[in-house]
């Protein structure tokens, strides 16, 4: 019995995950019509996902091309000496940085970045070559999105 009930609240907890991530902006209330639960255990749920860090935050989904982001870049590196951290995090830093991921193959790492102009990509790639312990960059522009979430 105890097994059926972790079920049901892990399924719960699904539903009420899944109605936030379609509008965080609903309410508790109008998330717990939505999926037949009571509004005390959507925020009972809601706080203890935060408190597991499964929900990190809210935010908007921003279409940066409307705001003159025309020149998304996908930027590769391979960096030296074992300072892989200490050089993704200094890019992390960088305003037009998306999101910095360690990854597997030729490179070490992988910079999603979006530039209003081609000189603002230009620049941030010379920028990036001059990172000590960074060994080569190979950067590619992107086309069309698909899919972004």
């Amino acid at each position: 019995m105890n097994k059926s009930k972790k079920t049901f609240s892990e399924n719960s907890s699904k539903r009420v995950l899944n109605a936030l991530i379609e509008n965080s902006r609903m309410s508790s209330r109008e998330i717990a019509k939505k999926v037949n639960l009571s509004t005390a255990t959507v925020i009972k749920k809601i706080n203890e996902m935060k408190k597991k860090g499964i929900i990190k935050g809210f935010t908007a989904k921003v279409d940066f091309e409307k705001l003159g982001y025309d020149f998304p870049a996908l930027i590769e590196i391979r960096v030296s000496k074992g300072k892989l951290t200490e050089v993704e995090n200094k890019i992390a830093k960088d305003k037009n940085v998306k999101a910095v991921y360690d990854i597997t193959g030729q490179f070490d790492a992988a910079i999603l970045a979006d530039f209003k102009k081609r000189k603002e990509l230009n620049d941030f790639l010379k920028k990036l070559q001059k990172i000590e312990f960074v060994e080569r960059t190979e950067a590619k522009l992107i086309l069309n999105k698909v899919k972004e979430e």
